[in-house]
């Protein structure tokens, strides 16, 4: 890559390695962020992703490898690339007994804001990220959601060039999970780079403008969503069974004449398996019809970003 090229990126790694013991967390992985970017590192539990980032935000030292953040090299400038990110990890650092108003003055005169310029800060943070109305409540008195943006909040008394966001919206419900969508996406529009590690599929997809897929630590797709989905090449069959206690004769099945493995969806009676032609994917439904098993309805179409997920990792959800 051209000087000015890495100049644009907001992360530049290569060959990011990590072991622990016998297990290589990171194992190799190149990475290219560009700056006011938001970029997914989707992979299943135990993939790497938070160990990729800790190394990125200088918590953990890498065993080799080489990379730049915000133009400062990770190994012989960690002070510099501190200076530049913020980070917010799985579950909230935060002073339960205090309230919200509290946390974040306390965390802006840690940061050297002086009293009213403290006060200030916490208020514009609180107005933001619509916590004005909880600002005198205890943290401990908050909604998952509420912790979730006020430890959001935390992190950028001083605005990053970069954010790290480890599994921001984990165990949120889904209302939380898109108010918090909200303020990721408000973030990027003002100019900050934002990496984050989810376990959500549609998180991913809803939020990152690229995503890269990790598995075993080692880095097994990149791309845009459209891009991940475009590269399994195939239509996927789509199958609901009106008898739910046939679904595991269906997919045998499925997964004979189509040649590939099939994804059990968690709701209900509902398969989803590749289909490399529109003839293929009719011989397999004539053959669960001649096999007396009832369709209470198909469709054919392009993969969802969970289905490329199964087709590359050939696991579900992670």
């Amino acid at each position: 890559m051209s000087a000015n090229g890495s100049h644009n990126l907001a992360i530049h790694a290569r060959g990011l390695a990590k072991r622990f013991g016998d297990l290589r967390a990171v194992d190799g992985i190149d990475l290219d962020v560009p700056r006011g970017m938001i970029y997914a590192i989707l992979g299943p539990n135990g993939a790497g992703k938070t160990t990729l980032m800790r190394m990125l935000a200088t918590l953990a030292h890498p065993d080799a490898g080489t990379a730049s953040v915000m133009g400062h090299d990770l190994a012989s400038q960690p002070q510099r690339v501190r200076g530049e990110i913020a980070m917010t990890g799985q579950f909230a650092s935060l002073d339960e007994d205090l309230t919200g108003r509290e946390n974040l003055v306390m965390l802006a005169r840690l940061w050297g804001f002086r009293g009213r310029g403290a006060r200030e800060r916490a208020d514009h943070l609180l107005a933001a990220f619509e916590l004005t109305d909880a600002a005198v409540k205890q943290v401990k008195d908050y909604s998952g959601g509420m912790r979730r943006r006020l430890d959001i909040a935390a992190s950028l008394i001083v605005t990053p060039g970069v954010l790290f966001l480890d599994e921001p919206t984990t165990g949120l419900d889904p209302v939380a999970r898109k108010s918090v969508w909200r303020m990721i996406r408000a973030l990027a529009g003002s100019g900050v780079t934002v990496l984050l590690t989810t376990q959500y599929l549609d998180e991913a997809d809803q939020l990152a403008a690229r995503i890269a897929v990790i598995d075993h630590g080692r880095k097994i797709a990149e791309g845009t969503s459209r891009e991940l989905k475009a590269a399994t090449g195939s239509g996927f069959l789509h199958v609901a069974l009106v008898d739910p206690t046939r679904l595991e004769e269906a997919a045998t099945l499925l997964e004979s004449k189509l040649g590939a493995a099939v994804q059990r969806s968690a709701e209900g009676a509902t398969l989803a398996v590749i289909a490399r032609t529109t003839r293929d994917a009719n011989l397999a439904l004539a053959a669960l019809l001649d096999a007396g098993i009832e369709l209470a309805d198909f469709s054919m179409g392009s993969p969802s970003l969970d289905e490329v997920f199964f087709s590359l990792t050939g696991k579900g959800q992670a």
